[in-house]
């Protein structure tokens, strides 16, 4: 079992209740409200403005060169491909890019951006790894698992975001990705310091699960 594959199963309730959450099963079925997913995604935006930052310090964090390149491949899969899915869905609805980019950032927002800047800055790069991987292979696994439900179809108003994470590239990022951790765990991890890991992506999981909940919140506002 790998690290990523160790860490899913300890964290089983916390993974349950973030890839099989509520929000994730209407967006699946075409069901939920349009606004919920609007504010979503305009959040999902900033979120990973500061996740490309993440990536960056990524880089500064890599012990070596390799370490960097996949660093900075992370950041290049943000700036270039899943922010620009952003936009392509948000002008849909007439949502121009300045209007997304000077958004204000949500708590929940907040939170989780801040959570996984400062588990970079306070450890090393398996603690920003093990910080980051609950959405790389989350959403990974959310986009496949729609898709096997039957969820991608022409009529669900939401196939395009279920389309990208299920596509051959995301799914090759996320499969990197664990290659990735697992090999920096094989040079740093200790049975000592195994339950600080647990611990961050335990954290980042139910920080997700509060990003679904926050996007419910704005059918109330």
């Amino acid at each position: 079992m790998n690290l990523f594959e160790r860490l899913k199963a300890d964290a089983a309730p916390q993974w349950t209740q973030y890839t099989q959450h509520d929000f994730v099963r209407q967006l699946g079925d075409g069901t939920l409200p349009l606004e919920c997913f609007k504010h979503y995604l305009v959040q999902d935006y900033l979120f990973l403005i500061q996740f490309a930052r993440a990536y960056a310090l990524g880089v500064y964090k890599s012990p070596s060169v390799s370490d960097m390149r996949n660093s900075l491949e992370g950041v290049k899969a943000i700036l270039d491909v899943e922010l620009e899915l952003h936009i392509e869905l948000c002008g849909k609805w007439g949502m121009p890019r300045a209007e997304i980019e000077n958004a204000p950032e949500d708590t929940p927002t907040m939170a989780y951006t801040r959570f996984v800047l400062d588990a970079g800055m306070a450890g090393d790069l398996l603690d920003l790894q093990a910080a980051l991987a609950p959405c790389i292979v989350g959403y990974a696994e959310i986009g496949a698992q729609l898709t096997q439900d039957g969820c991608d179809n022409p009529e669900n108003p939401f196939q395009r975001w279920i389309q990208e994470y299920a596509s051959e590239a995301y799914q090759s990022l996320a499969s990197d990705f664990t290659l990735w951790i697992d090999e920096t765990a094989s040079q740093v991890l200790t049975d000592h310091r195994y339950p600080r890991v647990l611990s961050l992506f335990e954290k980042a999981c139910r920080l997700e699960s509060d990003f679904w909940r926050m996007g419910f919140n704005a059918k109330n506002n």
